[in-house]
């Protein structure tokens, strides 16, 4: 008598619950996004109605991107993904999915992956060749170097690369990234790292990944050094970390360019002077390998970041 009694309260417990179910679900149908969401999934009601909860924050997230314009508009909790169910073995399972606009991003910047970023703005990263600034004739001769260089970098991949300096904020890092992009959309490898930053990280993975980033950036293709002279000139950092670098990629014929507010002969003396002694003769072998590597050009130009 007993387990009958326990078959009834368990039948009616079902019961009940089904019926909150169906009731929730009914309820959830009044709001438009909910209905549209589950008019669009074309899945039976009876496989619904187990997810309503869930259901309705999936269609906050498919009622925002009905409306939604651009990456920058996205109300969704993860920007660029909407929160969406399938049908998967009799089961809804939920997901998310990429829209279309972060698609489309996502194709557009897909050569970014060519390209290793260290310690560099946002702005650099996404340098347009297309969008560089040319109403300044004293601009000129740097672009039309870098535009020979992209369109000659086919078929010599060992061509020299430039010491590009200046006054500060006349463009030279921008001018490089941008050459740079546009042959990471053809396949090409690059690294682009603000020097100062780099050796303070390096000397923090001694016990890590020192190794792996020193040899990359090394090795890698196409290589622009910004801001060379700008950091704290050790025995370290010249001896052990520049010097050897520079002359890998001088046996190599790999192309190496450098940003800069100081002339050739101020890196000179830069790399002459260190905490302990002064040494021109190491100075002048790095000189010589830099010079070996690149050449040199001057922008005179304003201050872009004005």
């Amino acid at each position: 008598m007993k387990q009958v009694l326990n078959e009834l309260e368990d039948k009616g417990f079902k019961a009940k619950l089904n019926y909150n179910l169906e009731k929730a679900y009914d309820e959830a149908l009044e709001k438009p996004e909910f209905k549209k969401l589950v008019m669009d999934l074309k899945v039976a009601r009876k496989f619904l109605i187990k997810y309503t909860s869930i259901l309705e924050k999936s269609a906050v997230e498919y009622d925002n991107c009905s409306k939604c314009k651009g990456l920058l508009e996205c109300k969704n909790q993860v920007t660029g993904y909407c929160y969406l169910p399938r049908l998967k073995d009799e089961k809804i399972i939920f997901e998310y999915k990429m829209c279309k606009y972060n698609e489309k991003y996502q194709k557009e910047t897909e050569y970014q992956k060519n390209v290793y970023i260290n310690h560099i703005p946002e702005d650099i990263k996404n340098a347009s060749w297309k969008d560089i600034y040319t109403n300044d004739k004293k601009r000129f001769e740097t672009i039309e170097y870098l535009q020979k260089f992209i369109n000659n970098y086919k078929k010599n991949q060992h061509q020299k690369g430039l010491y590009l300096n200046g006054s500060f904020g006349c463009g030279k890092t921008y001018l490089v990234s941008a050459a740079f992009n546009e042959l990471a959309k053809k396949g090409y490898k690059s690294a682009i790292v603000f020097w100062p930053e780099f050796l303070l990280e390096l000397k923090s993975s001694f016990d890590s990944d020192f190794k792996e980033k020193y040899d990359y950036v090394k090795t890698v293709p196409l290589l622009l050094i910004d801001d060379i002279g700008a950091e704290n000139n050790t025995e370290w950092s010249r001896d052990d970390i520049f010097c050897p670098l520079i002359q890998y990629r001088m046996e190599n014929h790999l192309p190496t360019f450098f940003t800069s507010n100081l002339t050739i002969d101020d890196l000179k003396e830069h790399f002459a002077s260190t905490k302990n002694k002064v040494d021109n003769i190491k100075s002048r072998r790095i000189i010589e390998r830099v010079e070996q590597l690149t050449n040199n050009i001057f922008i005179d130009s304003k201050n872009l970041r004005k």
